[in-house]
């Protein structure tokens, strides 16, 4: 992640949509159990809202200095932060009631690791377990935030297809200004 992604990722502005935006959009009334994953939090405004909705939270980010951070700042708390990778998840089959997948899929260098994470994702909930988030669509605003970034935009028209070949069901994918969110089944 860049210095200014960083630092937008980071902002009260940020966190102030999370919590009355894209979290609540996100989720529409759906219960994330007590043991929620979550993948990619970047500094954790994120988790900091899903922390309050499950009784367990386990985030795991691939940058190991946030993740420490994150650790740090975090710990005392119902939220355990593991430095991973999310197509190499290092859970048991069926660990989780849930997993959340905030703006960060575009972050993850191809479409073919994309569908890695997404069946990885699946392979850790449980039968019935939720998986939930969220990405930007690709508009010229995100890929200036993105300069010298990872950015590989998810094409909301090919989700759907993608959630159910990574091993979900009942797949759902909405449209929403430059926003898309996605909701699926274990």
């Amino acid at each position: 992640m860049n210095r200014a992604h960083l630092e937008f990722c980071s902002s009260p502005g940020w966190a102030r949509l999370v919590e009355d935006e894209l979290l609540p959009w996100v989720l529409d009334g759906r219960e994330l159990g007590d043991d929620l994953l979550e993948v990619g939090p970047g500094p954790g405004l994120t988790t900091d809202v899903l922390r309050r909705r499950a009784a367990r939270v386990t985030a795991v980010e691939l940058d190991r200095d946030l993740a420490e951070k994150l650790a740090a700042r975090l710990a005392g708390s119902n939220v355990r932060v593991v430095a991973g990778d999310v197509t190499r998840l290092p859970f048991p089959v069926g660990r989780f009631s849930a997993a959340a997948c905030l703006t960060m899929l575009h972050h993850i260098p191809s479409p073919r690791l994309q569908d890695t994470a997404l069946a990885e994702l699946a392979r850790v909930l449980a039968p019935g377990g939720l998986l939930a988030g969220s990405d930007g669509l690709d508009t010229p605003a995100r890929r200036e935030l993105h300069v010298d970034d990872v950015f590989v935009p998810v094409d909301p028209g090919t989700l759907e297809a993608r959630l159910l070949a990574a091993g979900f069901g009942h797949a759902q994918v909405d449209v929403a200004g430059d926003r898309l969110r996605f909701a699926a089944l274990r």
